[in-house]
């Protein structure tokens, strides 16, 4: 009866969870109070929050949740829950108290449940540098509409043929000549065979259709009234869509191909089998001669050699053709390989190659980071004056530093960032360094949630505070 009830329990609060909270207000929430330790979809400093919902569900703990949200030490010492204890080894540092209702904690939770990865864009700033750069290969919109056409046109020009090729086949087998000279030749398994020729076309069809229908119930992206920017086509296709058209005008090659072999075939049954029989001996011969060179066996006694052993001769028959010109082709590649690789050096050898491509990548990376003003890292990091690079340095600071570092840098679960102490260097190099790959004692690198220049920003708002009285000093660098 207990677990019963603990069951209804859960199942209720997840009902008032999923339809009572709105997700953005959850964001704001999860944004200002737990992205500094957490990230939604992986383990940072603190462990992954998606599903965690389930999981305490499941294990009828549900109603616990925003205590461990707001408490996890104090749930953790009562002793009540199984799950917060399972969880308290994945830091050495103790989670933080939390000044949040049981509503705002489940809003948090909530959200992270329901996260789905923004698309990734490169909103300008004001200063023409992109909030959050991002590599992203964009289609060329109008190059694959006018792929898309043409791709459609091919489509349309083998089903046309498909249909004509396939009513030819079955007026062929329907036709009474046909049918007659199956039966004069008393070719029974032709005859099933032309007569299985309906379902198999009724196969095809059924294909046909169902790759037509996929086509047409396939996700291309229409642009909507006052959508499409300027000089943008009316209908966005994506390279996935070019590929989905290419595979199907190969399906359709290959069935049109099958029905023009099987209308051939039919066509064949008509022909004497004594003239079918000499054209495919004479082919044979042709083609074994020219393969093979072999002599004919009334001709053996030309080529017989003069040895015996045991009663057995031994026939002088030339290399195959197709042997001997393999071999002088690979003659003729290796003194191509070795003039253009190793004597004229033409070419370059894999290594060589594969050198030139990363410098060339790499120089294309660099050109693209100097556009964007994001060729920032911990060997070129400068030290930021400008009240705007400061003003958005804070403002990071106090969206994620100050859950461990307190508002003023006084230090918290993380150290003193305003006494004359420092752990990792007090450099803005060394600042840089810290916030963009973070430390073994607990610190998240940071260098997937912010640019380069954002991580300048608040590594310089930093070495801007002023000293404030807070934790005790650690570390033994200390700044002269």
């Amino acid at each position: 009866m207990k677990s019963l009830i603990k069951i209804i329990k859960a199942t209720f609060i997840v009902i008032i969870i999923n339809t009572s909270l709105f997700a953005q207000d959850g964001e704001a929430l999860f944004k200002a109070k737990c992205n500094s330790c957490h990230l939604v979809d992986k383990a940072s400093t603190g462990p992954v929050l998606k599903g965690v919902i389930q999981k305490w569900t499941d294990a009828g703990e549900a109603e616990l949740l925003p205590e461990w949200v707001k408490n996890s030490t104090a749930l953790i010492a009562s002793g009540k829950s199984k799950m917060a204890n399972e969880i308290k080894g994945f830091s050495a540092m103790d989670m933080p108290a939390q000044t949040v209702t049981p509503e705002e904690a489940t809003a948090i939770l909530t959200y992270v449940d329901n996260y789905t990865a923004p698309a990734a864009a490169a909103a300008p700033t004001a200063e023409g540098t992109p909030a959050d750069a991002v590599l992203k290969l964009v289609p060329n919109y109008k190059e694959n509409l006018t792929f898309f056409y043409w791709l459609l046109i091919a489509i349309l020009v083998l089903i046309i043929g498909i249909i004509i090729i396939s009513t030819s086949i079955l007026n062929l087998a329907k036709s009474d000549y046909f049918k007659k000279k199956l039966a004069e030749q008393n070719a029974k398994e032709e005859a099933e065979k032309g007569a299985g020729i309906n379902s198999t076309l009724i196969a095809i069809i059924g294909v046909i259709g169902v790759m037509i229908t996929s086509s047409q119930s396939y996700a291309l992206t229409f642009m909507q009234a006052g959508e499409a920017e300027e000089g943008m086509p009316w209908l966005k296709v994506e390279n996935s869509d070019i590929y989905f058209l290419i595979v199907i005008n190969i399906i359709l090659i290959g069935v049109l191909y099958y029905l023009r072999k099987m209308f051939n075939n039919l066509l064949g049954l008509i022909k004497k089998k004594e003239e079918e029989k000499v054209i495919a001996e004479k082919a044979f011969k042709k083609i074994n001669q020219v393969l093979s060179d072999v002599v004919p066996i009334e001709e053996e006694h030309t080529i017989l050699m003069h040895h015996e052993y045991d009663g057995i001769r031994e026939l002088d028959n030339n290399l195959p053709p197709w042997w001997v010109w393999m071999f002088f082709a690979t003659l003729v590649f290796a003194v191509v390989y070795l003039l253009n690789y190793h004597v004229l050096k033409t070419g370059d050898l894999q290594v060589t190659a594969y050198e030139k491509e990363i410098k060339r990548s790499e120089k294309e990376v660099k050109a693209y980071l100097s556009k964007m003003s994001m060729n920032v890292d911990e060997t070129s990091a400068t030290l930021m004056t400008d009240a705007g690079d400061l003003a958005k340095g804070k403002a990071i600071f106090e969206t994620n530093c100050v859950t461990c570092h307190n508002p003023k840098g006084e230090g918290n679960i993380g150290p003193n960032l305003t006494d004359k102490n420092w752990i990792y260097g007090y450099d803005i190099k060394d600042v840089f360094k810290t916030v963009k790959t973070g430390t073994p004692n607990g610190m998240p690198e940071h260098n997937s949630k912010f640019n380069p220049v954002q991580i300048q920003q608040v590594s310089s708002f930093v070495l801007s505070l002023k000293e404030a009285k807070g934790k005790e000093p650690q570390g033994e660098i200390i700044e002269k």
